[in-house]
C-alpha cells in the first residue's frame, strides 16, 4: 500500500499539460483565476477516472483514428505554447495573451491530456491491493489518488500565483520563460510516447 501511494505521488507531481498550465495560469492571472480551470480540471480528472475504471477509455483509443486525433491535438498545442513561452521577452508567458482559462477549458484539456489516461491507467490497472474485490480495490485507489492530487494542483497553482507577485528582473523572468518552455516542449515528446501506450 506505501508504494501504491508513493507512485501515485510521482505521477502526478510529474509535471504535465494539465499542472504546468494551471501554474501558468496562477503566474498569468491570479489564484483565484485559476481556481475556476482547477476546478474543470478536477473535473476533467475524476471523468477520466471514470473512463479508465469502466473500460470507455480502452474502446476509445482502440480506434486508430481517435489515437490520432488526441495525439494531434494535445502536441500541437503544447509545442505551440512551449515555443511562445520560450520566445517571449522579459515577462512572463505561460498565458497571458489570451483570457482567464475557464472551467470549460479545464476540462476540456484534461479530458484530452494523454498523460491522464496514462497515470489513470497504471493507477487502476497496476498494484493488485485487494485482488478479491474489484470494487474494494478501485475504490480505495480512487480515494488515495484524489487525496494526493488535489493538495498537488493546489500547490502548483500556489507556486504560479506567488511569481506573479515576485518582481523580478528581465533576466531572470528570461530565465524562468526558457525553463517553462523547456519543461513544455518535454512534456510534448512525453505526451506523444505516452499515448502510444494507452
Amino acid at each position: 500500500m506505501l508504494a501504491f501511494g508513493f507512485a501515485v505521488f510521482f505521477l502526478i507531481i510529474t509535471p504535465g499539460p494539465a499542472v504546468l498550465s494551471l501554474a501558468g495560469v496562477g503566474a498569468s492571472f491570479s489564484f483565484n483565476s485559476g481556481l475556476k480551470f482547477l476546478t474543470g480540471l478536477a473535473i476533467g480528472h475524476i471523468a477520466v477516472s471514470i473512463l479508465v475504471i469502466t473500460g470507455i477509455a480502452s474502446v476509445i483509443f482502440s480506434l486508430p483514428y481517435m489515437r490520432t486525433v488526441f495525439l494531434l491535438i494535445s502536441t500541437s498545442f503544447l509545442f505551440l505554447l512551449s515555443y511562445k513561452i520560450i520566445t517571449k521577452g522579459s515577462n512572463i508567458a505561460f498565458s497571458s495573451h489570451l483570457a482567464i482559462p475557464s472551467t470549460f477549458d479545464g476540462i476540456v484539456l484534461q479530458l484530452m491530456n494523454p498523460k491522464a489516461y496514462a497515470v489513470h491507467t497504471i493507477v487502476f490497472s497496476g498494484f493488485s491491493i485487494f485482488p478479491d474485490s474489484f470494487l474494494f480495490e478501485t475504490t480505495w485507489k480512487f480515494l488515495v489518488m484524489n487525496a494526493i492530487w488535489f493538495p498537488l494542483h493546489f500547490a502548483w497553482l500556489a507556486a504560479g500565483s506567488s511569481i506573479q507577485r515576485i518582481s523580478l528582473a528581465p533576466a531572470t523572468h528570461n530565465k524562468i520563460n526558457m525553463t517553462m518552455g523547456g519543461l513544455l516542449f518535454i512534456t510534448a515528446l512525453l505526451s506523444f510516447l505516452s499515448i502510444r501506450t494507452l
